[in-house]
């Protein structure tokens, strides 16, 4: 193996190995769920001829599309730096069905929603305050209701209702949309899961599907939903609250291995009719064991940006389109992803989980995307989570069990093993006990022991919470270097059954730790490895897209690479011996920056071995 570094990177010979960079770069951005920043209890009404605001087209999608932009124009006779706009769907957002007849002192008339997302008037034209004319553009998506537009003068912390606009809506409103796929419970099975607007009163929902060129077949699905008295808490049970649709899921079984399949959703109206969504494709899963090319993709903590810049994710997830839009780019060469915990920062905003699924969709509709539990999915007090925090904001996980499928024998308990060729998987579910003694425990040590080492010599643990290591700044300050009781009890599971590589989220930054047992490195090799390890590679990949995570001033012994940017882990297995680990950043695809002292050297390349020898 041979490697030259010259201004750009050359491998000359590539063979049995892990590729992984590291460095430092980036800076910190942190902030809390914009939409929780508008004091909508605190609006009033004050409707005035001064003020009109006007969205156009009036009608999307007339060719099928469920992403469309609208323009938003505004005049405003008083017009201020603190006026902004609120896109409302439903569009009628000041019901009466909301007051609270328990609080005599409450008046209308009032709002009893926040918006879906929102933008200050003078984001496009900074002459807005002396002229009070603007014109805003805003990206919408398919929700199933129509939209309005309102424009506030006050600022987020007491604004005064001005003018809402014209009613838009998308042609078909409740159209099949945002398909998911994931893993069934068999190597053999894919899921297929989507959002629409037809209660199963109105349509019954399916999935036409074939292999390409030959005969399709109809499978029906399942449909689900959930209702406000579902939520834990505000904001999910109050403002935050939004009707998830209606979510449906088939299963299409008895794949052949390694084939491409065509599909489309369908919904059959009670006339006869049919409604379809676009055509997609997807590729199934190797055999258990199968030697073939497999590529796997895994991060944790993403959550979702707008295309538009609307103000409700700035500086909230800032890395998030990078990284879809790399894994977009690179979708040819990915076969499964793993996004393991912190999906979309809703935090009891519950539109913002079909704009996720928006977001996603040219990945999640091709590759299976199999999701973890996250405490931003289930935490909330007294509802069964292992951690008392609210930062699900009354969510309680039940979004997440909803409208993402995993192979799980009970949602509620997000824990699964899922096979892919030459790779085994056990995924945790930290919000939820894993400690020695307890049924999730057992599940881990069950499918860590369960993986036949001949036929799959890449067993991976997943989970979103650092049950392992990581030089996070807060956990140094606790003097743990770990999520508080993580890795006392799994660690001997990892030993004994010998897995590969512990991945996980929650700390916002990238790192990777020597092979470990107990805190020691138990091999001095800082580039690659063969043969058998005597430890585990533990990985934070949490640098998807939130706001970034500083590392502690402690030099750790056990850690060899850390970068504080955004990006992710590309796992690419070429046979039962050989694994290339990629770290990518995610604003350009490169493999990992490392600063050598040398100005020379602006890349510097590690070759990481790991040989599947002697399980």
């Amino acid at each position: 193996m041979c490697f030259g570094v010259s201004g750009i990177m050359e491998i000359l010979i590539l063979y049995s190995m892990i590729l992984l960079l590291g460095g430092n770069s980036a800076s910190a951005h942190i902030g809390i769920q914009p939409l929780s920043k508008i004091a909508i209890h605190k609006a009033t009404v004050a409707l005035t001829n001064s003020a009109s605001i006007k969205a156009s087209p009036f009608v999307l999608g007339l060719e099928g599309q469920d992403v469309e932009w609208v323009t938003v124009d505004l005049d405003n006779y008083e017009p201020s730096n603190d006026d902004w706009i609120g896109v409302f769907s439903p569009a009628k957002f000041n019901e009466s069905n909301c007051h609270d007849p328990s609080n005599p002192k409450e008046q209308e008339p009032f709002i009893c929603t926040a918006p879906i997302k929102y933008q200050y008037a003078n984001f496009s034209s900074s002459n807005y305050t002396k002229t009070g004319k603007t014109s805003i553009r805003f990206q919408l998506i398919n929700q199933r209701a129509d939209f309005s537009f309102a424009l506030f003068a006050g600022g987020l912390s007491n604004p005064k209702l001005i003018a809402i606009s014209n009613h838009i809506t998308f042609a078909n409103p409740k159209a099949p949309v945002y398909p998911r796929l994931a893993q069934g419970k068999s190597w053999n099975e894919m899921t297929v899961t989507w959002t629409s607007g037809y209660d199963i009163d109105e349509a019954v929902p399916f999935v036409k599907w074939g292999m390409m060129g030959h005969e399709r077949k109809l499978s029906p699905a399942g449909t689900l939903t959930f209702q406000r008295n579902s939520m834990c808490g505000s904001p999910a049970r109050t403002v935050g609250w939004r009707h998830p649709g209606y979510i449906h899921t088939s299963f299409l079984k008895d794949l052949w291995p390694n084939t491409r399949y065509s599909y489309k959703m369908g919904h059959m109206l009670s006339n006869g009719s049919y409604v379809w969504s676009r055509k997609y494709s997807f590729k199934s899963s190797p055999y258990p064991g199968q030697d073939s090319l497999q590529r796997v993709i895994i991060f944790g903590d993403m959550g979702k940006g707008e295309r538009d810049g609307s103000n409700e994710y700035n500086n909230y997830q800032p890395g998030a389109l990078y990284t879809t839009d790399q894994l977009i780019k690179d979708l040819d060469n990915i076969d499964i992803v793993f996004h393991i915990g912190d999906i979309t920062y809703a935090n009891g905003y519950i539109s913002q989980w079909d704009q996720f699924t928006s977001q996603v969709e040219p990945i999640a509709s091709t590759v299976p995307y199999m999701v973890a539990s996250g405490n931003h999915e289930r935490d909330w007090p007294d509802s069964g989570s292992f951690y008392g925090g609210t930062d699900s904001g009354g969510e309680c996980g039940v979004p997440n069990q909803n409208i993402f499928f995993v192979p799980a024998d009970n949602r509620e308990k997000f824990w699964y093993s899922t096979d892919y060729g030459m790779f085994h998987f056990c995924i945790a579910d930290t919000e939820h006990d894993w400690r020695e003694g307890t049924e999730q425990y057992r599940f881990i040590e069950k499918c860590l022991a369960s993986v036949d080492r001949q036929k799959q010599p890449w067993l991976i643990f997943a989970a979103h919470r650092v049950l392992g290591y990581s030089s996070d700044k807060y956990y140094g300050l606790a003097g743990s270097f770990e999520e508080p009781m993580g890795r006392e009890s799994l660690q001997k599971l990892w030993q004994k059954y010998r897995v590969d590589i512990a991945f996980f989220g929650h700390v916002h930054n990238y790192e990777r730790t020597c092979p470990i047992y107990q805190n020691h490195c138990v091999n001095s090799e800082r580039s690659h490895y063969s043969g058998v390890m005597n430890g585990t590679i533990h990985v934070v990949a949490g640098g998807a897209g939130a706001h970034l995570s500083e590392f502690s001033p402690v030099n750790t012994s056990w850690s060899l690479y850390k970068d504080y940017d955004w990006g992710f882990v590309k796992l690419t297995a070429f046979n039962h011996s050989s694994l290339l680990f990629e770290y990518k950043k995610s604003r350009d695809g490169y493999l990992g920056t490392f600063r050598n002292k040398s100005p020379r050297f602006s890349f510097f390349l590690f070759l990481f071995l790991l040989i599947s020898a002697n399980r």
